[in-house]
């Protein structure tokens, strides 16, 4: 006779697990505490592999580079108290780089919450301004609480929601196990004898000089596809925000790379806005974009999107609510074609572009992007930290494909990159990432190095390390201020890189780079190559 084995009894902390499983959840991130032990037991045994990070922030951007390669919402755990509250820019910033992120923390039990006082600050109110949602999870409706606050956070425009759960809670036996699946959402078909895309379709035929400005939200929608065919058909050149770069492949004639902090591409393409007639914005959210207030006369704009904006960075003459990628595919069989900007400006412009952000150096950042831009890979997925060198990868950085550029952008937090390549590496493990970063901003989250080892991830770290908080030391110059704060030592990154179990060097010229990432490629452990230059390089950079 077989052995008679009981089924464990789910607690609620299994339902909540399980949920989480059942939209997408492979993989979460963070700190553990006594008071989530029993919540990460159950991840682990429902197939959500619990990643320790060193700080709760880099947690929650691994969760967004896991999120964004996966698709499915991003998990962070927390602990009560200051582990939560360390989380508050990692929060922050998937709100603002529409993360659909869900923050799980301890709680004090309820039976001494009112008498008990130590690590005790109200979660949800800490948080209020940077959830789209605040919930404590109650053991008669746990499934029911985790998948609202997922359907909260998959909602355009996606962003983090927040869950408290209590030990108490988590190990109590379910009352009602169950693990509440997705729902599907099917939105009618648009069709090209719809009114208002027949209308559309008329208008962007007639316009001699269309230009498409394209987002995120068309980026992670897939919309590149149809976005390039229906440039192709009106013949408008197509510009994005730096983190839909690579919708179309940037090496496309009509393709003027991206936009949002270069007061450099901003003359060139801002002029290319006021001579436009028609500005198509396609899951365009101007979060990234601070410069562009008002880049064209609003009776010439149209913006297709997928939600209503909650914003007035820019007014637009229309604005359809659709799905973007029907509607743009709709779009491009309903136009005609014609030629446009028949005086070649788009053209020029792209000309203009190049020789701005020429490589004036034989070594400097811009030679370290064009090594990459060689080294990498059409298929590499790069992240990059906040900084002067952000902006110039930003606009020299060819991307092939969409959302192989990972950043913050709206939020523009330091210290992103790494956690974003550990979080995008867990996700797809098969696929080459590199991490780009400012010395600084290593310096700030030099702790997810020890993450990295343990993940046992072979990862390139790629420093651009020139002593400044470059970005910052050129405000001052340009505001006539003297330096200050700006100055960081000479830390020696590759013998840090050696003692946290990977591999180190310092280059000082193209060639040694160009070795070094090749080499990297290979390597089971992760590989750090500082490259080290004069701050002065920026100077006129972008």
């Amino acid at each position: 006779m077989g052995e008679n084995r009981e089924r464990p009894v789910p607690r609620v902390a299994d339902t909540i697990a399980a949920t989480l499983h059942e939209h997408g959840a492979r993989h979460a991130f963070g700190m553990p505490g006594g008071e989530v032990v029993t919540l990460v037991d159950a991840l682990e045994k429902a197939g959500i592999r619990f990643h320790l990070a060193r700080h709760e922030t880099a947690a929650a951007s691994m969760a967004a580079g896991a999120s964004h390669l996966g698709g499915a919402p991003g998990i962070l755990v927390t602990t009560v108290g200051p582990g939560l509250a360390n989380a508050v820019n990692g929060v922050a910033d998937a709100l603002q780089e529409r993360v659909p992120l869900v923050v799980l923390s301890g709680i004090v039990d309820r039976s001494t919450r009112a008498r008990y006082t130590h690590q005790v600050i109200d979660h949800a109110a800490l948080l209020r301004p940077i959830v789209k949602a605040s919930f404590e999870v109650e053991p008669e409706s746990a499934a029911s609480t985790i998948a609202r606050a997922l359907a909260i956070a998959c909602a355009e425009p996606m962003g983090p929601v927040h869950l408290d759960i209590s030990p108490a809670v988590a190990a109590m036996v379910d009352p009602a196990p169950r693990a509440i699946r997705p729902t599907t959402i099917r939105r009618p078909s648009i069709g090209a004898d719809d009114g208002a895309v027949a209308s559309l379709a008329g208008c962007l035929d007639a316009a001699a000089r269309p230009i498409i400005l394209a987002g995120f939200e068309a980026a992670r929608a897939s919309a590149g596809e149809a976005v390039r065919r229906l440039a192709e058909k009106i013949e408008a050149p197509v510009i994005t925000t730096y983190k839909a770069k690579g919708l179309i492949d940037e090496t496309h004639p009509l393709s003027l790379g991206a936009a949002g902090l270069s007061p450099a591409a901003d003359r060139v393409l801002l002029s290319l806005f006021s001579q436009a007639d028609l500005v198509l914005m396609v899951g365009y959210d101007p979060i990234e974009m601070r410069g562009w207030l008002d880049a064209a006369d609003p009776d010439h704009i149209v913006e297709l999107t997928a939600a209503p904006p909650d914003h007035a960075m820019h007014h637009c003459g229309s604005r359809f609510v659709a799905d973007t990628t029907a509607a743009v595919n709709v779009l491009a069989t309903a136009v005609v074609g014609h030629p446009s900007w028949l005086q070649k400006e788009p053209a020029r412009a792209a000309k203009e572009l190049k020789r701005v952000f020429r490589r004036p150096d034989a070594w400097g950042p811009h030679a370290i992007i064009e090594t990459l831009n060689e080294m990498a890979g059409r298929d590499a997925l790069v992240t990059v930290d906040s900084g002067a060198h952000r902006i110039l990868l930003s606009q020299k950085w060819v991307s092939r494909r969409p959302l192989s550029l990972l950043q913050s952008a709206g939020f523009c937090t330091m210290a992103a990159a790494l956690p974003l390549a550990i979080g995008a590496k867990v996700a797809d493990p098969s696929r080459r990432v590199i991490a780009v970063m400012g010395d600084g901003g290593l310096e700030m989250g030099l702790g997810e190095l020890a993450t990295v080892r343990d993940l046992a991830l072979p990862l390139t770290i790629v420093v651009f390390q020139d002593s400044s908080l470059a970005l910052i030391a050129l405000k001052q110059r340009v505001s006539g201020l003297a330096p200050a704060g700006v100055a960081l030592g000479q830390t020696d990154f590759a013998m840090v890189a050696e003692g946290f179990g990977g591999y180190g060097v310092n280059v000082h010229d193209a060639p040694s780079l160009q070795r070094e990432l090749s080499a990297a490629e290979s390597r089971s452990s992760f590989t750090l190559i500082s490259c080290r230059f004069d701050a002065d390089a920026y100077q006129d950079a972008f």
